[in-house]
C-alpha cells in the first residue's frame, strides 16, 4: 500500500516512481498506516555473545510453539542451533527498543529458519521480518514443521502453499516436514 501511496503522490508531480529502494528505506522507518515498525537488519559479525542471545530467542520461541517436542528434545536440538547460525549465508534480525525480538535465517532465497521470542509473536514482527526477506532476499520458500499450524497458518497468510511433504525432517528425525514456496 505504501509503495502504491507514494507512486500516485509522486506521479502528481511528475516524478518517477519509486524504486524498490526508496520502499524499504521507507518501510524500514514507518508504517503507512501507523503500526508500529520493528528495525531488521542483517548481521555479519555472529560474536558468541550475539549467537547466545539468538538462542534464547529461539529457545522462548520453541517453547511457545513447537508443543509437540518434549523437554529432552529441545535440549537435545538446543545443542546444534549455534552451528546453524553460523553456518547460515544470512542471518536477519528484528530489533524491538534495542533487544533481539526475533530472526531468520536465508540461503538463496530460501528461509531456513525464523524464530519470534514468545514475548514478541502476535505483534507483526513474523510478518515484518518475512516482509524484509521478500524484498531483499527475494524468498520464495521454506519448509516447516507440519506438527506447528500457527506457523503453517502465518506461511499460508503470506501467500506460501504447501507442495510437498515429508514423513521425516532434513535431520533424519521423526517429524513430518511440510515444503512450502510463493
Amino acid at each position: 500500500r505504501f509503495m502504491l501511496r507514494r507512486w500516485f503522490a509522486l506521479k502528481r508531480i511528475n516524478a518517477e516512481p519509486p524504486t524498490a529502494r526508496h520502499c524499504l528505506r521507507s518501510a524500514a522507518v514507518f508504517d503507512i498506516m501507523g503500526d508500529k515498525m520493528f528495525k531488521c537488519r542483517e548481521i555479519k559479525d555472529r560474536t558468541d555473545n550475539f549467537i547466545e542471545q539468538l538462542l534464547g530467542v529461539w529457545e522462548s520461541s520453541v517453547r511457545a510453539t513447537h508443543l509437540f517436542l518434549s523437554e529432552q528434545e529441545i535440549e537435545g536440538i538446543k545443542q546444534y542451533v549455534p552451528q546453524a547460525l553460523r553456518g547460515v549465508p544470512h542471518l536477519i534480525i528484528a530489533e524491538e527498543d534495542g533487544a533481539i525480538a526475533a530472526f531468520a535465517g536465508i540461503d538463496g532465497r530460501k528461509i531456513e529458519m525464523l524464530f519470534v521470542a514468545a514475548k514478541s509473536r502476535g505483534r507483526g514482527i513474523g510478518r515484518q521480518l518475512l516482509q524484509y526477506a521478500f524484498d531483499v532476499y527475494a524468498v520464495n520458500e521454506l519448509t516447516v514443521n507440519e506438527q506447528n499450524p500457527q506457523a503453517i497458518a502465518f506461511y499460508e497468510h503470506m501467500g506460501f502453499w504447501v507442495c510437498k511433504r515429508s514423513d521425516i525432517d532434513e535431520q533424519g528425525n521423526a517429524y513430518p516436514i511440510l515444503y512450502m514456496k510463493r
